[in-house]
């Protein structure tokens, strides 16, 4: 079997001789080396970096010593793009060494360090080769970057960052209106098995991660409500997001564009084939990049197959009949990701200080502020009375299943109860409900939308912007 690395390769070579530049010779074997007779073909910065790649030993040197000469860091980001599929990534990383000053031996590190430095402007030619780059890759990857949507100032995220997943355009394929079973009828499922539940008006739905992870995407309408779940595996995050936008006409329809930002799915949806962030909800390239439009999040439960039953027996679950063929056995897809400390992909964190990249969070982004919580905290403290920005919220969890539920709670206090599923507050028994927190005198406390992530993920997209729990 071929080789990532040589499949890269060898696509990079249909792309760039497929589409040219121009206004640039890039025949490589047009390309002298410096030290050779006779003056260069061309002193084009496109020409050059073709020749770094389809060069022989010597253009290649003599193409790098000259894009080092100039000293411009314009050229980055693309040897940074050719660390991850060359031959010569000494080369490569020398040249970005005595352009940048650091020592970059692997492309992993040479997108941290570009990550790092959002104010290098990749030069022009740069466009050409990585989109061609997509092209040679899937065609259908294009529908993704009409050049008036593609400019540095229309898009929300930087070209130089959106790397290429493994998969084409629905290589994940996306669950739309999925077939559902009766709870008795799942005997595929171990009790211990994790499932997203969801119930939205008295609809209640569960669909298993075993699932899910093969899938990243369903498209329903739960409750007469249409949503989507958004589940990036690389960063640990399933988002349920509300899919009818005021002012349009229809819901939005998802799926996975088989691109990651950051370690992040980008999503798209098949309307207007704009690129949106799957964790914010947000368009970030396309015809809708500044529509404003942001995704209401919806709320979403982790937790096992048979707590989930247990407090909802008249769940609907998918069943196995997906349409597609996949191992959904109990701990098969990404396991080894999901038991390793490791990205798979690389993404800057900013502070481990207190939870490491790969650790369970529970985030909040309501009320003008946003707030996340280790997962751990609620191993020895399974209630916790806080607040997020100016609003008191108690939180209910469970580590051992991965479930945090959230609610407003005023200015009441609230203590584990005698058993699952009930609290102990003001005036006695509360009863915790997917939709509210019910008081013994009928009063209602809201549920505040929220989800887990891994930390690196959260921190990456909230940053300074979020406080985390200290406990």
């Amino acid at each position: 079997m071929m080789s990532a690395k040589r499949f890269l390769f060898r696509v990079l070579i249909g792309a760039t001789l497929s589409i040219g530049f121009v206004g640039s010779a890039v025949n490589a074997q047009e390309v002298k080396p410096a030290d050779s007779a006779g003056p260069a073909v061309t002193d084009d910065v496109g020409a050059w970096s073709m020749a770094v790649l389809f060069g022989d030993a010597g253009q290649k040197q003599a193409a790098l010593d000259t894009l080092v000469e100039r000293g411009n860091l314009d050229i980055v980001p693309t040897l940074v793009l050719y660390m991850r599929i060359s031959r010569d990534q000494r080369i490569i990383a020398e040249a970005l060494e005595a352009l940048t000053g650091e020592t970059l031996t692997t492309w992993r590190d040479a997108m941290l360090w570009q990550e790092a430095h959002p104010e290098i402007v990749p030069h022009e030619s740069y466009r050409t080769i990585k989109l061609g780059f997509f092209a040679n890759i899937d065609p259908t990857f294009m529908q993704f970057f009409d050049p008036q949507f593609t400019t540095r100032d229309t898009m929300k995220i930087r070209l130089e960052e959106i790397t290429w997943g493994g998969v084409r355009v629905d290589g994940i394929p996306s669950l739309d209106n999925p077939m559902l079973i009766d709870a008795g009828d799942a005997d595929y499922l171990n009790g211990d098995d994790l499932v997203f539940g969801v119930e939205i008006n008295g609809d209640v739905r569960a669909y298993p991660l075993r699932i899910m992870g093969w899938h990243e995407m369903f498209n329903e309408v739960i409750g007469g409500v249409p949503v989507a779940l958004a589940y990036c595996t690389l960063c640990g995050a399933g988002i349920l997001f509300e899919t009818q936008v005021e002012g349009r006409d229809e819901p939005f329809i998802f799926g996975s564009s088989g691109f990651l930002y950051r370690s992040n799915k980008l999503m798209f949806d098949r309307e207007t084939n704009s690129l949106w962030n799957q964790f914010t909800g947000e368009p970030v390239s396309g015809p809708l990049v500044d529509s404003g439009i942001k995704l209401k999040i919806r709320p979403v439960t982790i937790t096992s197959w048979d707590k989930w039953r247990e407090r909802h027996p008249a769940t609907k679950v998918l069943s196995l009949d997906t349409g597609h063929l996949r191992d959904y056995g109990s701990g098969v897809v990404y396991r080894d990701y999901f038991a390793s400390p490791d990205l798979m992909f690389p993404a800057r964190v900013r502070d481990e200080s207190q939870v490491k990249r790969k650790d369970y969070v529970f985030g909040i982004r309501e009320f003008g502020a946003a707030k996340a919580w280790p997962v751990e905290a609620f191993r020895d403290k399974p209630v916790i009375n806080d607040r997020v920005g100016a609003t008191n919220v108690v939180l209910i969890g469970d580590a051992a299943t991965r479930t945090v539920r959230a609610y407003e709670r005023d200015d009441r206090t609230f203590q584990p109860g005698t058993k699952d599923g009930e609290l102990a507050g003001p005036g006695g028994t509360w009863t915790v409900g997917e939709d509210f927190l019910r008081g013994p005198d009928g009063a209602r406390l809201a549920r505040v939308p929220g989800h887990v992530a891994y930390w690196f993920a959260w921190d990456g997209y909230l940053g300074l912007s979020s406080d985390l729990y200290p406990g």
